[in-house]
């Protein structure tokens, strides 16, 4: 079964940048249809941040475009998150998704039939 365990949250001042990361437990991430972030913070919804499908195209929510990039590398296994100038209304617990459904670019949650267990992210 594949697992996804991220890493690298904590907490950042406001205008502070952060890289995200997300491992798979075995060679994984280059089978997937289609990777993303989502992030949840108290009181809110589930929000979708960015999705990456196979064929490199991406999306990306308004609220974290020309700050947030997506980006993945297969050889290791791993998706990337890089936030810069972080606001401290991008506090939330961010988890990484992996869809092994064939889809194209989605940010729909039922897509996704793996995810890690999330990392924190506090900005003061």
């Amino acid at each position: 079964d594949v697992q996804l365990v991220e890493s690298g949250g904590g907490l950042v001042q406001a205008g502070g940048s952060l890289r995200l990361s997300c491992g798979s437990s075995s060679r994984h991430t280059g089978r997937m249809y289609c990777m993303a972030w989502f992030r949840l913070a108290p009181g809110k919804e589930r929000e979708g941040v960015v999705a990456l499908a196979s064929d490199g195209s991406t999306w990306y929510a308004d609220s974290v475009k020309g700050r947030f990039t997506i980006s993945k590398d297969d050889l290791k296994d791993t998706l990337y998150l890089q936030m810069n100038g972080l606001k401290p209304e991008d506090a939330a617990v961010y988890y990484c998704a992996a869809s092994s459904r064939p889809t194209g670019l989605t940010l729909s949650v039922s897509t996704y039939n793996y995810w890690g267990q999330g990392t924190q992210v506090t900005v003061s």
